[in-house]
């Protein structure tokens, strides 16, 4: 046999000093993320299950509360389309899925579902470690759905539970066909839109439960961090992931409690909150609605919110036809700082029509018509005014009227 050359052997060397270490195999998720494997009749799913006393806090909300909400109430102002059922029995869910896509493509690959059991608030977090486990998955969380009296969920109508329902069906697995439902953000933009800017889940957390999330995953980077864990299955990258997740089902709790505690006037609530709720009132119970609006104004509800209230207060005075109610509010929303045309228009209809007094109906709308060239209102608006200036000095013409 040939003896290697000087060369030779250095190549050999280097080759040795180069190779690569085989990879050590990463540890079972199950291990890393604090969960166990729970056997069903279609195979293993991954759950990770904590408890949480119901005197627990999220942000400055106890989750407790949200057990003594008046659910028919609640889903009466929130237009749930099935009756909810005992506040004990509800299954808060929240899914973390493969794409915001939706359709058949979509998998929900970790799904949060909260309930009370034993006076304590169970949270668990199903996973499927990959897309075989997803029977194992649908298997679990078949008997919470089943035996829940309704299912609350944020922004639940318009993808968590068409995604699930459209997986169950793809399974093969029955779905409830009157699956009782509280989408929380339909009330939340009822109270809210007018203040924040947005009513996402996280601006709500922030503003209406004090909580912070700290080093918190954002949402469109969750799906890329499913699919490297099918790639490399190391699976502590998916910690944020669970714990993004977890905050959301508490969050979910939280939330439930804090409308809980308003509907029921239990909570303080700030001059804003005070005509969030009110516009959640109205299609329900129109005279506490208008207390709503009357105690926002009374809480010093800041000026181009005041309007708005004050617009809507007289409104509806004037459907009641309680007339000095409503003019009271016209004359308090003619002094905004930005001039607004209608409580103008309004005054001026009354005294018209109602008192038949041109004159004063006349001078209204002269006032107004200085106040809006001044403050640079639109062209359109000048013609409205100017139109029926014209049409009342022709009126008090013909009735042999001509004004101070």
């Amino acid at each position: 046999m040939a003896t290697p050359s000087l060369d030779g052997l250095r190549h050999i060397i280097r080759r040795l000093e180069t190779a690569r270490r085989p990879r050590t195999a990463a540890p079972p998720a199950h291990e890393v993320l604090g969960g166990e494997l729970h056997d069903t009749p279609e195979g293993r799913v991954l759950v990770v299950r904590r408890e949480f006393p119901l005197a627990h806090q999220h942000g400055r909300q106890p989750l407790g509360q949200a057990f003594e909400a008046p659910l028919q109430l609640l889903g009466a102002v929130a237009r749930a389309e099935t009756p909810l059922g005992d506040a004990r029995r509800l299954l808060f869910l929240d899914t973390e899925t493969t794409g915001l896509a939706g359709g058949t493509g979509t998998y929900a690959f970790l799904v949060g579902a909260g309930w009370l059991e034993d006076g304590r608030l169970v949270l668990a977090q199903y996973f499927m470690r990959d897309f075989d486990e997803e029977g194992a998955l649908l298997a679990a969380l078949a008997p919470l759905i089943e035996r829940a009296s309704g299912v609350v969920t944020f922004n639940g109508a318009g993808f968590d539970l068409p995604l699930l329902e459209t997986r169950f069906i793809l399974a093969r697995r029955r779905w409830p066909p009157a699956l009782a439902h509280l989408d929380l953000l339909r009330p939340s933009r009822r109270v809210w839109s007018a203040r924040f800017a947005d009513c996402r889940l996280a601006t709500l957390e922030r503003e209406v439960l004090g909580l912070l999330r700290e080093d918190d995953v954002p949402g469109a980077v969750i799906p890329g961090l499913y699919f490297e864990f099918l790639r490399s299955r190391r699976a502590a990258p998916l910690a944020r992931v669970f714990a993004h997740n977890r905050d959301d089902v508490l969050s979910l709790v939280a939330l439930l409690g804090w409308f809980g505690r308003a509907l029921l006037g239990d909570a303080h609530l700030q001059a804003e909150e005070l005509a969030g709720l009110a516009r959640l009132w109205e299609p329900v119970d129109l005279e506490r609605a208008l207390a709503c609006y009357r105690r926002a104004l009374g809480a010093g509800l800041t000026t181009a919110a005041a309007h708005r209230v004050r617009l809507r207060l007289a409104w509806w005075e004037k459907r009641a036809a309680r007339w000095d109610a409503a003019c009271d509010l016209w004359q308090a929303a003619s002094r905004h700082d930005v001039f607004d045309p209608l409580p103008w228009e309004e005054l001026a209809k009354f005294h018209e029509h109602r008192r038949r007094d041109l004159v004063a109906a006349r001078a209204i709308v002269e006032e107004a018509m200085d106040l809006a060239g001044s403050g640079g209102a639109p062209e359109r608006v000048l013609g409205a005014l100017a139109h029926r200036l014209s049409r009342l000095t022709r009126r008090l013409a013909s009735t042999g009227q001509h004004g101070a």
